[in-house]
């Protein structure tokens, strides 16, 4: 029976997907409801794709009970002014999160972005992936406000530094120089290679 309902679904998410080639919006459209999250996945692609996925159904992705559903979504609403996605920051799942904090950062273009929600979860959210996309959504953003936090990661795990050192490319100001000074004698060599990446070796200086 497992195998069978599995069989099913894939029918069915296949089906879903080819509606978003061969132009059938009303089979993508069905396949939101269904009860399987990789099919919900694939109707949201399809829309998509077929240019008729509106904001409306991209906020009932973003409250699916399947968190995959809801990573699917931010990445779908994040080159779109609407809906809004900054509640996702405080999603129960650390992959959500991870997502709505990249999908803020590519929202540059935001009147009013949620830069101390961010600052927080660069700081102390537990995973680490989460910090690092915060971080990095922060320097997408370039806001003074979220300054602080990009240098207190730049102290954090290796890769959050390096992501820390990438992001102060959108700031200057003597703490920035300090902060670029220190990531060159970083004991991490991905880190001292940002650096590099950004400014030159030293001798180039």
């Amino acid at each position: 029976m497992h195998q069978e309902n599995a069989a099913s679904s894939r029918v069915r998410r296949l089906a879903v997907l080819r509606a978003g080639y061969i132009g059938d919006p009303s089979t993508a459209t069905e396949g939101l409801s269904d009860r399987e999250p990789a099919v919900r996945m694939a109707a949201l692609r399809s829309l998509d794709r077929l240019g008729v996925l509106d904001s409306a159904i991209v906020q009932q992705a973003l409250c699916d009970p399947d968190r995959r559903v809801r990573i699917t979504a931010l990445e779908l609403a994040a080159p779109r002014a609407e809906p809004e996605i900054t509640q996702l920051l405080d999603d129960t799942d650390p992959t959500v999160v991870e997502m709505a904090a990249w999908a803020c950062g590519e929202r540059t273009e935001t009147e009013d972005p949620p830069i101390d929600r961010l600052s927080q979860l660069a700081r102390d959210h537990d995973d680490p992936l989460v910090r690092e996309a915060a971080v990095a959504a922060l320097g997408a953003l370039g806001h003074d406000r979220g300054l602080s936090a990009i240098l207190s990661a730049t102290t954090d795990k290796p890769a959050i530094r390096r992501r820390a050192v990438l992001a102060l490319a959108s700031f200057d100001g003597p703490e920035v120089d300090e902060a670029w000074q220190r990531a060159r004698s970083d004991r991490d060599r991905q880190v001292r290679d940002a650096v590099e990446e950004l400014l030159g070796p030293v001798d180039a200086d």
